[in-house]
């Protein structure tokens, strides 16, 4: 394989419905073969395809040893917290990450291995901009200057999609929720990647979907917190185990509770950037 970058994947023809149990199935079976790799990403990033019974998915696949070692996250563990992550999505019902598992060969060993998502390009849904050019509605994140000096707003859609993953952000403590993790797919739903800094027990949110700051939870949202909290003090605490620790997992419900006992978009805690650098 080339270190030189390929082209990204090509929509497929006949779109996957991301929902299918039949995805997670193939992702868990199937033969990766690798295509390409993104060369600007920090951790070792590859793109592929996954086969079997006659059927084809393209997927991304991070292997556990192209992990680049950070001072504030043990060595080894950002793929099982993007498992981790995809787990309480769904136990919440918030359906917000792509089909996630943790395969345990792969051309370059364990690793993570998540179904491609296919984006529809014209669905800008997090952006910066000048200040006359932010979209009617959107909401306004951050003022800045860009690299001329002019003015500039990191602002993103006020959409219940974007709502709902924020509120994710919030629950698995997301410490890198970039404008590039935000993807509109080309079935309409609204879909997060990258979710490898996730679940530390100290506050760590950094997000760019900070619009909603201090405003009450919608009832949707407040039942997929009773739903997972409900998942969590059943088997979900088993299903997360082998990806996270005891202590991430009782700090995870802690957050679930005191969202639910104070139903509001949390403030950034002060305690360091609220905002990924890059922000995209």
């Amino acid at each position: 394989m080339s270190d030189a970058p390929d082209p990204l994947p090509t929509p497929q023809e006949d779109r996957v419905d991301l929902r299918d149990p039949a995805v997670l199935t193939l992702l868990q079976r199937g033969k990766i073969d690798i295509t390409g790799r993104m060369v600007d990403a920090s951790n070792a990033t590859l793109f592929g395809t996954v086969s079997g019974d006659g059927e084809t998915l393209q997927c991304v696949y991070k292997p556990v040893r192209g992990e680049r070692p950070l001072w504030d996250f043990p060595d080894g563990t950002l793929a099982g917290r993007e498992v981790a992550s995809y787990l309480v999505s769904e136990a919440a019902g918030w359906h917000v990450v792509p089909p996630t598992i943790l395969r345990g060969t792969g051309p370059f060993g364990p690793g993570m291995l998540q179904a491609w998502v296919d984006t529809d390009t014209t669905d800008g849904l997090v952006d910066v901009c000048s200040p006359k050019a932010v979209p009617k509605g959107w909401r306004r994140v951050l003022r800045a200057r860009d690299g001329e000096g002019s003015p500039a707003v990191l602002a993103h859609a006020d959409d219940p999609r974007l709502r709902a993953m924020a509120a994710f952000d919030v629950v698995v403590n997301n410490a890198d929720r970039k404008g590039g993790h935000v993807l509109a797919g080309d079935d309409g739903r609204v879909y997060g990647v990258d979710h490898g800094l996730t679940m530390h027990t100290e506050d760590k949110l950094r997000t760019v979907l900070w619009g909603w700051v201090g405003e009450q939870l919608a009832e949707a949202e407040i039942e997929a917190l009773s739903r997972l909290r409900a998942e969590l003090a059943g088997t979900l605490e088993d299903d997360l185990g082998p990806h996270v620790t005891l202590t991430e997992i009782r700090t995870l419900t802690e957050r679930v509770d005191l969202l639910l006992a104070v139903p509001l978009f949390p403030e950034p805690s002060g305690y360091g950037p609220a905002i990924p650098w890059p922000a995209f």
